[in-house]
């Protein structure tokens, strides 16, 4: 009979690097939860500490970025890492360390959540973090999952830019796949885009849940970064994530005094 061990070691092994969310709604947390629910192992590293409720982001706390490059390190050594989900940086020291360790492994998959602002639209990254991001991460990164905003910020586009304008000058920024969401544009309809190889492949249409959601763009990326790992096609896979975080945000439920947190053990 299998050992516990032996069992473990069946599960694809996802590294997250993110923020850590002491409302336990977002950051690493949520990608714990989300990877536990499609059965995958999550080795995490913080890139940085925030003082945060449900409603708002008050302060980050930047950590070492040396510490990050060794816990990575040590981590490649000992686990076949499957797939690399990326959150919120938080600093130059941060993206500095992820470069290192992206560029070392480049054969696996990374999905990049580029987190630049809270869910209330607090600023988390200023000009200097967003173009090192640019410059730096997504030459590197297979799936980019930005909001409208946060592409803009990333493109230097204007935020009253078409999808497909946004699309596009993000894949010449070097991203593989694109999966540009639609939640912070008005509507009841909320439309997401999917972008490769300088064509939109795909676009899909949720019904918009009222109120507001804490962590589906954590969430999102690491339902995405699973299935690959689980071993979908890249498309197939964005295709099940979002699925799986539509249902999520049906079953949300307002555990504090702002945003609503996703249910992710109900699924």
């Amino acid at each position: 009979m299998p050992n516990s061990s032996e069992n473990l070691s069946k599960k694809p092994v996802i590294l997250c690097l993110s923020g850590h969310d002491p409302s336990g709604g977002a950051g690493i947390q949520a990608d714990i939860e989300v990877l536990q629910h499609f059965n995958c192992h999550a080795c995490t590293i913080i890139t940085c500490l925030t003082v945060q409720d449900s409603s708002t982001v008050k302060r980050l706390i930047p950590l070492n970025g040396k510490d990050i490059v060794e816990q990575a390190a040590v981590l490649f050594k000992d686990m076949p890492i499957a797939a690399i989900k990326i959150g919120l940086t938080g600093s130059m020291a941060a993206i500095d360390a992820i470069h290192r360790i992206l560029a070392l492994q480049p054969n696996i998959p990374v999905i990049f959540d580029p987190v630049l602002a809270s869910g209330d639209g607090t600023s988390l990254a200023n000009r200097e973090l967003i173009n090192a991001i640019v410059r730096q991460l997504l030459p590197l990164t297979t799936v980019l999952t930005p909001n409208t905003v946060e592409a803009a910020q990333l493109s230097g586009l204007p935020n009253n830019s078409t999808p497909e304008q946004l699309g596009l000058a993000l894949l010449h920024q070097g991203v593989e796949y694109l999966l540009l969401t639609g939640g912070h544009s008005p509507g009841s309809v909320l439309s997401n885009h999917l972008f490769s190889k300088n064509n939109k492949l795909a676009s899909y249409e949720w019904q918009r849940q009222a109120g507001d959601f804490h962590g589906t763009g954590c969430a999102l990326a690491s339902a995405i970064a699973a299935l690959i790992a689980n071993n979908h096609t890249i498309p197939k896979a964005i295709d099940l994530a979002q699925h799986y975080v539509d249902q999520t945000i049906r079953q949300a439920q307002q555990l504090g005094k702002g945003q609503a947190f996703l249910h992710h053990s109900s699924i």
